[in-house]
């Protein structure tokens, strides 16, 4: 499937636009591609926009004083990505973001996106759906670190997005489940 395909397979989950209305909220998007390694948004940065990854993998993170990296998300294919706080309150990210596996995104600038939600009635909806599954997604993701074993973590990690144990390095995945990468490589053992 090509961009446009991918966008509008993503939307139609919740919203029927007229080809018109989509050619249009469409037309918003800017295509980016990224390589392996690169960064998109670092920590300090202004934000002003957000990413709908295509295919590849970008990461949301988190570095502390200690060094120590804390991985928020992985964004693989219809995912988006951004330091939302800093993108919705006008505040410096406090995330970065890089790329994992080269990626192909479209980038939505802020401007474009509420320009988009006051012209149509059901791009406003189909953020507001998406931006509710991320908070519901957030609050499992905290219940799931407060109540279960980095074991069950992992499994349900893998349930899940089953495409992350070949595409993300398994130190990644140990920070991203907030283990070492001696304590992943004892889970996922026969």
């Amino acid at each position: 499937m090509n961009a446009k395909e991918i966008l509008r397979t993503h939307m139609s989950k919740v919203v029927d636009l007229t080809d018109e209305q989509f050619d249009y909220f469409f037309s918003l998007f800017k295509p980016k591609s990224f390589k392996k390694g690169e960064t998109l948004i670092t920590e300090g940065d202004e934000v002003d926009h957000e990413y709908f990854v295509l295919d590849g993998c970008l990461k949301t993170f988190y570095t502390n004083d200690s060094l120590k990296m804390h991985i928020l998300q992985f964004a693989t294919s219809m995912w988006w990505a951004s330091d939302y706080n800093a993108l919705y309150n006008n505040e410096k990210a406090t995330f970065s973001i890089d790329c994992v596996a080269d990626a192909h995104t479209l980038c939505l600038y802020s401007e474009d996106r509420e320009k988009a939600c006051r012209e149509i009635h059901e791009v406003e909806h189909f953020l507001r759906w998406r931006s509710n599954r991320g908070y519901v997604g957030l609050q499992k993701r905290i219940l799931s670190l407060l109540n279960n074993n980095a074991r069950s973590r992992y499994e349900e990690l893998m349930m899940q997005h089953p495409e992350l144990y070949n595409l993300v390095p398994k130190q990644l995945i140990a920070a991203y489940l907030g283990v070492s990468r001696e304590t992943l490589s004892r889970l996922y053992q026969p």
